[in-house]
């Protein structure tokens, strides 16, 4: 395997990215740059885009490209950008996608692990088309790893985990176990390497913190990417307040399983971000199918600002 230094670094509190569409379906680049400047205004460290939250699996590759090269353009250097985008099954179409990904300017380039080894072969065939998609991308080229669970989730075992650090080409792995004692094994076996474990996980996003883990990478960074930050940055200052933070935080995520993105995007329809809650990965009115979402909403959008109220108040 080709193998050189990574220069980017990927930590803190990155947002998985939503796409928003018009009613026609079509991708609403206004919206889009509307959400970059609102991750930005509220503390996010880094972007993910073209991931499963931006509904990759429904967009073709020119969109994916664009997508990729239009948040690296207005983002404008404030901040690190990766982007995936890995869809395909055969190992050629991967290999087209991810250099035409790459050749956007994003920062790094984030493989997902169940192409890796799309037909469940195990280890030696992870490693094999691993081998083959380094060697076609650029050496330089900074890589993160992402267990997406669509198709299916596939976590990496120790030996597949350990592999990738050697190569010292990647900087992230966006874990998606939901187990702590797992983050906790991976970010010991990552310590002195180019490799930050993000934790994808509410339920445990400020264990995880608290056990090592370089950040948060999950879904609700759509709805408080601001709150996790005060968790990274400050909570350790105030453990009785993080408490209080960190259950709020885990009971809003809950509400991923009402219909999400759909819901991120009512969310940010009714902040007056997107326009549209048009979803591709969601074939129904998701506002006719759960009457209650925006009961939901208010619960989350009231509980932010009570929690953001109380951390102004410790400074």
């Amino acid at each position: 395997m080709n193998t050189k230094a990574p220069k980017a670094i990927i930590e803190g509190i990155v947002p998985v990215m939503l796409t928003p569409f018009h009613d026609s379906g079509e991708i609403d680049y206004a919206g889009l740059e509307r959400l970059i400047e609102w991750y930005v205004g509220h503390r996010s460290d880094a972007l993910f885009a073209v991931a499963q939250s931006s509904e990759m699996q429904f967009l073709t590759l020119a969109e994916r490209v664009d997508l990729a090269r239009f948040v690296v353009e207005k983002v404008a250097g404030r901040m690190p950008v990766v982007a995936s985008g890995h869809i395909s099954t055969p190992i050629d179409e991967q290999i087209e996608e991810l250099q035409a990904v790459a050749a956007t300017g994003v920062q790094g380039v984030v493989l997902v692990t169940n192409r890796l080894d799309p037909d469940k072969q195990g280890t030696q065939a992870f490693l094999a088309n691993l081998d083959r998609l380094l060697n076609a991308l650029p050496a330089d080229l900074p890589l993160g790893l992402y267990e997406c669970p669509a198709p299916y989730r596939r976590l990496l075992s120790d030996e597949e985990l350990q592999a990738c650090i050697d190569t010292n080409r990647f900087v992230m792995l966006k874990d998606v176990s939901c187990d702590l004692d797992t983050i906790k094994r991976r970010v010991k076996m990552a310590q002195g390497s180019s490799l930050k474990i993000l934790n994808a996980n509410a339920a445990i996003a400020w264990d995880a913190m608290k056990a090592g883990a370089a950040g948060f990478n999950g879904v609700f960074n759509n709805f408080h990417p601001d709150l996790y930050q005060w968790l990274r940055s400050d909570g350790a200052n105030h453990p009785a307040l993080a408490a209080e933070l960190s259950t709020f935080l885990v009971v809003s995520a809950v509400s991923e399983a009402l219909g999400y993105p759909a819901l991120a995007k009512m969310y940010h329809q009714r902040i007056g971000t997107f326009e549209s809650i048009r979803c591709r990965a969601i074939d129904y009115d998701v506002r006719e199918r759960f009457w209650a979402l925006d009961a939901v909403l208010d619960k989350i959008v009231d509980g932010s600002e009570q929690f953001r109220a109380k951390i102004a108040a410790t400074r």
